[in-house]
């Protein structure tokens, strides 16, 4: 979670997506808005705006999706509402967003409405591509704690028939006490019960099948800094001073609830280390997982000034993108838990304005820095939905972490 030294960093709770009966979304959206005390006219207005978003892409999408969850730090509780979908996409946002604009057939409220009634509104739509849209809603008052916009945001999606996912990701905070401060995490769970403990203080997401990472395992010359935009090698890699964000990506291995039991221990693992580096925190996480299943595991570190620290084992795919390039970064063959060889940490410098893209095997990665240039600029929980849809298959579980380099 944040804390006042450092970014803002939200947990994740209760993910539940609705795509064959979106209209289902605003018993949820009431449900939720209930359990987490969001007051009786905080929960109606939340109500209110997931009926108009689900009129919206019923009436006039393709392929519309509606993800539901609890987001909440140390202090507050509030829902967020994720509408994905394929078209036609809007031409004219600002346009939409006027007042006394509303889709035929909805209560008339509006999209301009909508954005007023929520703490935190976001739309990216493209004309022939499709629209993302995200609305925050808070206690009132907005509380301090959770104003701005969190520097790490995912999204995770179980494969087709299942209630649970074996993807996962979570984010903390390293200040380099000894007590590290309590991570987020993201459950990729259903709205119905699932058969999987939930760690309410951790994001996560489960599981895909594992074979040998793609990528080969290329050893670059060894170097203190990454130059020139590409990632060196660096052997016995140290946290750098001051703050910094550590982010993991994690695929269980297989999918449904085996797969989802694996993330989970690699959460609980990363939220209770005290691993500062990624290979501290790989080493944690391959000890937890032993009888389990296994995962593919990636781990990062941001720091202040743009120094990346990165180790991976499985085919969890990572880049720091701009709009007009894309750095990959190296993972080994491999599964955390079972058979993880001699772990190797690279070094990257991101770019002014750069991204941390990770994601499991549920998506492709045959996406081109092109298709997310337009969406670098919207809050990272945007961009993660906006690659899922255009790079994630239902044929598995898909899970996607972006954290934004400066803060």
């Amino acid at each position: 979670m944040s804390t006042a030294r450092g970014p803002l960093l939200l947990g994740c709770e209760d993910a539940a997506w609705f795509r064959d009966q979106p209209e289902a979304a605003r018993g949820a959206a009431a449900a939720l808005g209930r359990r987490i005390g969001l007051g009786e006219h905080r929960t109606a207005e939340l109500v209110l705006a997931v009926a108009e978003l689900t009129t919206n892409v019923t009436k006039h999408s393709t392929d519309a999706s509606i993800l539901l969850r609890v987001l909440r730090n140390h202090a507050v509780a509030g829902v967020e509402v994720l509408v994905v979908d394929t078209g036609p996409g809007m031409a004219d946002v600002p346009a939409a967003l006027r007042d006394g604009v509303s889709s035929i057939g909805t209560l008339g409220i509006g999209l301009g409405a909508v954005k007023r009634l929520a703490d935190r509104f976001d739309i990216h739509s493209v004309p022939g591509v499709g629209t993302v849209q995200l609305a925050r809603f808070w206690p009132r008052p907005l509380p301090a704690s959770v104003a701005g916009e969190a520097v790490v945001g995912g999204i995770t999606r179980p494969i087709s028939g299942e209630d649970v996912c074996g993807d996962a990701w979570a984010a903390r905070t390293d200040t380099g006490e000894e007590a590290a401060p309590v991570p987020t995490a993201e459950t990729g769970s259903s709205a119905r019960p699932s058969r999987v403990a939930v760690d309410w203080s951790v994001l996560t997401a489960t599981g895909t099948r594992h074979q040998a990472t793609r990528r080969a395992a290329a050893e670059p010359q060894h170097s203190p800094r990454a130059a020139g935009g590409r990632s060196e090698l660096v052997r016995g890699a140290a946290a750098g001073p001051g703050l910094g964000v550590l982010v993991m990506s994690c695929d269980g291995l297989g999918h449904g609830p085996m797969a989802a039991r694996a993330s989970q221990a690699a959460l609980q693992a990363f939220r209770t280390g005290a691993g500062r580096t990624p290979e501290q925190i790989m080493e944690e996480v391959h000890r937890a997982l032993r009888g389990t299943r296994g995962a593919a595991v990636a781990v990062a570190r941001l720091e202040a000034g743009g120094r990346l620290l990165f180790c991976g084992i499985g085919n969890i795919a990572a880049a720091v993108v701009t709009a007009d390039s894309r750095a990959n970064l190296l993972s080994h063959p491999g599964i955390v838990g079972s058979q993880m060889r001699q772990l190797r940490t690279y070094e990257h410098q991101v770019p002014a304005g750069g991204t941390l893209v990770m994601h499991s095997d549920g998506l492709s990665e045959r996406w081109r820095p092109a298709d997310l240039a337009t969406l670098l600029h919207h809050p990272p929980a945007i961009i993660a939905a906006g690659l899922l849809r255009q790079a994630g298959t239902r044929r598995d579980d898909a899970s996607v972490v972006i954290a934004k380099a400066a803060w």
